[in-house]
């Protein structure tokens, strides 16, 4: 009896929680001023929600502000190989150019969780992940303005694609291992070759 209250509790905590990282995003991202309206309250009542529900002040600082102990950001990059050794690459909307399928980590999924989602959001590709290949720390190869992140770098075995993708992603492709297409700044030429590189072998690559 006790156990079910605490994971009913436990459930609604999470529930509230995602909400509260959606707003986040939406205040962060947003361009629209009616919907950063609707980012902003949706913010301040799921905040006023776990402060009753958990009897915790967030006026402190921890993940509910913004002037946190500063970290490393998290995101995940698949490898996908077919039949032909060749390579899984995704076309970015914003300048038809190349990278693989990945994206941020989102709170409460695992990095495992984050990679299979996101080749299904980004390419429309069922996987399942095959082992961890890397962990890369990005900061060193990215622009100035960037934040510091770290790269989790998958493997993954296809089991499906369909031309289904989301709005962020214009073309799915395969590509030979050198004939790779021109590639986004969110991943540079020397970080792809490295998570193939990586991919093909049995160790995993630490930054």
């Amino acid at each position: 009896m006790i156990y079910n209250y605490f994971m009913e509790k436990m459930s609604f905590y999470d529930f509230l929680i995602k909400i509260q990282s959606i707003a986040k995003i939406g205040l962060e991202f947003s361009k629209d001023a009616y919907a950063l309206e609707n980012y902003k309250e949706i913010n301040e009542l799921t905040r006023t929600m776990l402060e009753q529900f958990i009897d915790v002040n967030f006026e402190r600082p921890n993940y509910f502000e913004r002037h946190v102990y500063p970290t490393p950001n998290v995101s995940v990059r698949t490898v996908i190989f077919n039949d032909k050794s060749e390579v899984l690459m995704v076309q970015e909307k914003q300048d038809l150019k190349y990278s693989l399928p990945g994206g941020w980590a989102d709170l409460y999924e695992s990095p495992k969780e984050a990679a299979i989602k996101e080749c299904l959001q980004e390419a429309g590709a069922v996987v399942t992940i095959e082992r961890l290949t890397g962990v890369f720390n990005r900061t060193p190869f990215k622009n100035p303005t960037s934040v510091p992140e770290y790269a989790i770098i998958f493997k993954g075995h296809l089991q499906s694609i369909s031309h289904e993708h989301q709005h962020e992603t214009v073309n799915v492709q395969f590509f030979p291992l050198d004939q790779l297409p021109p590639l986004s700044p969110k991943v540079t030429k020397e970080e792809v070759l490295r998570a193939i590189h990586s991919a093909l072998k049995e160790g995993i690559e630490v930054d």
